[in-house]
């Protein structure tokens, strides 16, 4: 079972969910390949987070094992990516939860000071960092009060909040579950989904359940 699957990977030092296309495709074409950095919790929040949004996920996925690599540790994140063999051309799009959001955001910076490329970076209350960039940057908060006091430290014009709050945990464990408010310009926002925000910023194809 894929969820299984997922267990078992998030506990070796690597973890590949493959496009279902045939193999002499496989990374032959420029897609974009999903970067997932955990924070400092149990596997099966991440295992529930996966499962939540797999269906709507299209590319290849890698989750950052945690047991093997600190999360809030940039050099631990760049070596582990750099054994996942990435093409430059290749664009990566990162989810970053809590404290991977220290690691996973300084890492992607020195991807792109190498001369990868970045889709976007999409960060679960990554509450205090500073995130600026020269590439789409998106905060989703448990609250309104994360997302204001985050929000001034770059990141936050077109972020999300939940609104009815959930728990920080909840967030990670649940994002199909959750519902709130999308800033989609200053002063203005939008009551959405936080699975349909989810697939916009990441640029994935419309799901139909």
């Amino acid at each position: 079972m894929r969820l299984v699957a997922v267990a078992i990977a998030l506990e070796s030092n690597k973890y590949i969910e493959k496009r279902k296309q045939p193999f002499n495709l496989i990374r032959t074409q420029i897609y974009m390949a999903l970067v997932i950095i955990p924070g400092i919790h149990t596997t099966e929040l991440t295992i529930s987070f996966v499962q939540s949004i797999q269906d709507r996920m299209q590319q290849e996925y890698f989750i950052l094992p945690t047991k093997q690599y600190i999360p809030y540790s940039a050099r631990a994140v760049e070596q582990w990516l750099q054994q996942q063999q990435f093409h430059q051309t290749e664009p990566l799009s990162f989810i970053a939860f809590s404290a991977g959001v220290v690691g996973g955001f300084r890492a992607a910076l020195a991807w792109q000071l190498q001369g990868g490329k970045i889709h976007s970076f999409v960060a679960f209350d990554g509450w205090g960092m500073p995130l600026y960039g020269q590439f789409p940057i998106y905060r989703i908060s448990h609250d309104y009060f994360t997302h204001w006091s985050s929000g001034i430290l770059g990141g936050g014009e077109r972020g999300f909040y939940a609104d009815p709050e959930v728990k920080h945990l909840e967030l990670w464990r649940s994002p199909d579950k959750c519902r709130g408010w999308q800033m989609i310009g200053r002063g203005l926002q939008t009551r959405r989904f936080l699975a349909d925000y989810l697939q916009e910023v990441l640029g994935l194809p419309e799901y139909h359940s």
